[in-house]
């Protein structure tokens, strides 16, 4: 099973980025996350493009194609979600409703260095999958605190967020091997 997993944030050092890569250690066995790392480059949605994408936005819309499932880790940028982001889901959302997006199982996920872990850019992120036609799961993961969540090894230090993490990546795989409903 190959998860898309996309980090919102572009800093180095990124504590979504280090979320996400905690999510591949705690993920099941079977199931891969792979990075997808191209969110600086891409150019600002045009719909007079979507038909004939530039090429790293073909690239992104290929990477989602190609997944059983997305993984997204946000911050929470002014109470939203941040732009560049934003600006990947307008891309993978077109043409709509047939678009990469459409069935695709998902999860939101985030941190930030304020007490509640990016919860109002998770939901955000969540409405914008579900109007694209993806299928997010509804649980949140707020890491808050972000600059004390993580152990040396890049694993959550708290064992009952911890748990609910690895509940959430396993709800994630079910979502993928699901039987679909008709």
């Amino acid at each position: 099973m190959r998860i898309l997993g996309i980090a919102g944030s572009l800093r180095r050092g990124s504590h979504n980025r280090k979320l996400l890569r905690a999510a591949g250690r705690a993920l099941p066995p079977g199931a891969e996350l792979v990075e997808w790392e191209g969110l600086a480059g891409l150019p600002i949605f045009d719909e007079d493009m979507e038909l004939d994408p530039p090429q790293l936005v073909q690239d992104l819309l290929d990477e989602i194609e190609a997944a059983d499932a997305i993984l997204i880790s946000t911050p929470e940028y002014n109470a939203s979600l941040p732009g560049g982001l934003k600006n990947a889901l307008d891309w993978a959302s077109r043409p709509f409703p047939d678009n990469v997006l459409k069935d695709k199982p998902s999860v939101v996920i985030g941190a930030s260095t304020g007490l509640f872990g990016a919860v109002w850019a998770q939901a955000e992120v969540r409405k914008v999958l579900k109007a694209s036609g993806a299928h997010p799961v509804e649980t949140e993961l707020p890491v808050g605190l972000a600059d004390y969540a993580f152990a040396d090894d890049g694993s959550l230090n708290d064992p009952e967020l911890t748990q609910r993490f690895k509940d959430l990546l396993a709800d994630l795989v079910r979502e993928v091997t699901a039987p679909v409903e008709v």
